[in-house]
């Protein structure tokens, strides 16, 4: 079973509403199927990378063996509790993922939102119910998402910082940071950036490798505040 790969990109094509990338790792190529809104970010290189790291879903057929994969660990394994629906695919689990953001669909769930489900091809009434149904007690209304809004407005106006936050998320959940460590540590992250005297000082050293340690540092310094 696959359920993690990082790698360089070769290549990205979409067929009809399918998106895909081809990773180069160690020598071989991985084709993987990813959802829309990192597919424009790679084509418009808002997203920065020579290297991604993705979280996997492995789907092995007889004659086939399909990898799905996403830039957050949240995202994976939310399409996951997707295919555990009776009667739904991987193509309506990534319908679903390209349409809305996680967060977005999740409050969909949570406000019992038919019509905005009902919107994908291929969605019925009965699915839509099902949909709702089975994961209304697996979303987290609670659940905080990059930042508030002030810090989003600020990564919107900010591109390659936001994809450098996204990929120092994505890395510290790999290295088994939990959602809630990381989720307290990336707004005091993003404070000192937007701080012009911190952005004077250390102008050079903005980048993933100086803003990763940062955050290893906020952790490793105030893990009895973050656990709690």
């Amino acid at each position: 079973m696959i359920s993690w790969i990082n790698g360089q990109i070769i290549s990205s094509w979409q067929i009809t509403n399918k998106f895909f990338i081809l990773i180069n790792c160690r020598g071989l190529g991985y084709e993987i199927q990813i959802n829309e809104s990192l597919f424009i970010k790679i084509k418009n290189n808002s997203v920065a990378y020579k290297d991604i790291n993705l979280w996997l879903r492995h789907i092995k057929k007889e004659d086939s063996d399909l990898l799905f994969g996403f830039l957050l660990k949240d995202q994976r394994d939310f399409f996951n509790e997707i295919l555990n629906i009776k009667g739904i695919g991987s193509q309506i689990g990534m319908s679903l993922l390209n349409k809305f953001t996680l967060k977005n669909l999740m409050i969909a769930i949570e406000n019992n939102d038919k019509k905005s489900i009902s919107s994908i091809q291929g969605i019925g009434q009965k699915m839509t119910e099902r949909i709702i149904l089975e994961l209304k007690n697996k979303t987290d209304p609670n659940l905080t998402f990059k930042s508030e809004e002030k810090e989003n407005e600020f990564l919107k106006k900010n591109p390659k910082l936001n994809s450098l936050i996204q990929d120092i998320e994505m890395t510290l959940q790999s290295l088994n940071y939990s959602k809630k460590e990381i989720r307290k540590v990336i707004p005091i992250l993003i404070e000192n950036i937007r701080d012009e005297s911190y952005l004077k000082k250390d102008k050079i050293n903005i980048g993933f490798e100086h803003l990763l340690k940062v955050a290893i540092d906020l952790l490793s310094k105030n893990s009895s505040n973050i656990c709690q």
